[in-house]
């Protein structure tokens, strides 16, 4: 009788509880860590600049910031017609590379005139507004362009199985990208993070090609409807555009994205008053703001790589999407009855660890059901211009609405997440409806 408990059969019940943690089958193994490691090379890269970009906001002046989110969204909305005439006359397997090359070059510029201004002892109050606005474009661009890449070489059933791990990696990436800063930004200086965090980039680069490869094996039999293909999106470079204000379907995840940013917006106006208030010394500021960071990070973590799967085949993407609009009701309702710092505190984890663990991965299943040219346009415009829209629009109103205080604003935010849960949920039964339906279907 052949021992149960021998090394090959212990190695395999290894394995099979493996795949059942993680929703991973066998043939996935290879495209699901290229894609980790893409997604940890494209945040890591981020997160390296991310406290330049904070540092370049302090030094312009706070007033000036509202100033440079219009300025951003400005800048969006002339970029995204130019990825979309790119998207449109280039293959994805051409501008795919290009767009992270591009990026590549204009960090290696940066950090060349920074380099030579600082040499020089030139101010850098204009270079830095300058700074805050690109890399304000830059983290949007790279990582839509990296969902896009996601959605379009894993079926809509491996990306409710897949996203939340590959997820996980961009955390990773964050947590030692800004660890990273932490060490060599004072030994170094800031300008020379940035060759660091354009091999990052070079790396993710190689990670999509040996992607494309997977690709190209999986799928030869179709190799001209995959990434791989030789054959142009076509299509107008506006189509994003258009393609969003005439369905309801990318209409309804607009708004959503635009409801998260306005309730972030207040919540985050809401912490930085309050720290100002209770806790003066600079560096229990950053202490606390460090520790919100780890338990956000940490809770992240752990909904990307052990949850996220689990809820939404068990309850499916409507559910896991209303999650975060839920904890916020709650949260601004709390708020509203007791504006403290602690409840601040513990509903920023919460709306952020949620975020990241699973509003950010179910929210990118919804475009796997969608054409290649809407995965990447659509979701292009609306992850990027409509993204920073939120920005401006939540950072007016929040100023705006400021004699209301922490209570009257609060009162104001809870229709809103209602709202929001509710279209959530009118998401997935939309979601479940096209995924029934050819992909190539005129929109609802």
């Amino acid at each position: 009788m052949t021992d149960i408990m021998s090394p090959d059969n212990s190695s395999t019940a290894q394995a099979n509880l493996i795949d059942r943690i993680f929703g991973l089958e066998k043939h996935e193994y290879v495209a699901v860590a290229w894609s980790f490691a893409y997604f940890f090379c494209v945040l890591s890269s981020y997160y390296i600049l991310r406290p330049v970009r904070e540092a370049m906001a302090v030094g312009s002046g706070p007033d000036t910031i509202p100033y440079l989110f219009i300025g951003t969204f400005v800048t969006m909305l002339l970029v995204t017609p130019v990825f979309g005439w790119v998207a449109s006359r280039f293959p994805r397997r051409v501008f795919l590379p290009w767009v992270y090359l591009f990026f590549i070059s204009n960090i290696l510029i940066f950090w060349a005139v920074f380099s030579q201004a600082i040499s020089d002892g030139q101010t850098l109050v204009w270079l830095g507004r300058v700074f805050f606005v690109w890399l304000s474009v830059f983290n949007l661009f790279v990582v839509s362009v990296f969902w896009s890449f996601m959605a379009d070489i894993y079926t809509r059933e491996q990306g409710r199985r897949l996203f939340g791990l590959i997820t996980a990696g961009g955390s990773i990436g964050a947590l030692i990208g800004g660890g990273a800063t932490s060490v060599l930004v004072v030994p170094i200086g800031f300008h020379n993070l940035m060759p660091i965090s354009a091999t990052l980039l070079v790396l993710a680069v190689l990670c999509i090609r040996q992607l494309r490869k997977w690709v190209v094996h999986e799928h030869e039999d179709e190799i001209v409807e995959t990434v791989a293909s030789d054959k142009p999106l076509g299509g107008n470079p506006f189509a994003g555009i258009t393609h969003l204000f005439s369905s309801k379907y990318f209409l309804a995840i607009a708004l959503s994205s635009v409801i998260a940013s306005l309730l972030g917006t207040a919540l985050y106006m809401f912490a930085a008053e309050l720290v100002e208030n209770a806790i003066p010394n600079a560096d229990e500021q950053t202490r606390f703001y460090s520790n919100i960071n780890v338990a956000t990070n940490a809770l992240s973590l752990i909904g990307q790589m052990f949850l996220v799967k689990h809820i939404v085949s068990r309850f499916g993407i409507g559910i896991s999407l209303s999650l975060l609009p839920v904890v916020s009701v709650v949260g601004f309702a709390l708020l509203a009855l007791e504006p403290g710092l602690a409840i601040v505190a513990i509903l920023t984890v919460a709306r952020r660890g949620l975020g990241f663990g699973f509003t950010k991965p179910t929210t990118d299943m919804l475009y796997s059901v969608v054409t290649p040219e809407e995965k990447y346009k659509t979701k292009n415009f609306i992850e990027t211009a409509i993204y920073r829209g939120g920005d401006v629009v939540g950072t007016w109103s929040i100023k705006l609405m400021s004699v209301l205080g922490i209570t009257g604003i609060s009162i104001v935010m809870l229709p809103f997440a209602v709202l929001w849960a509710i279209i959530s949920l009118w998401l997935g039964k939309r979601y479940r409806r096209r995924a029934k339906l050819h992909i190539g279907e005129i929109h609802t």
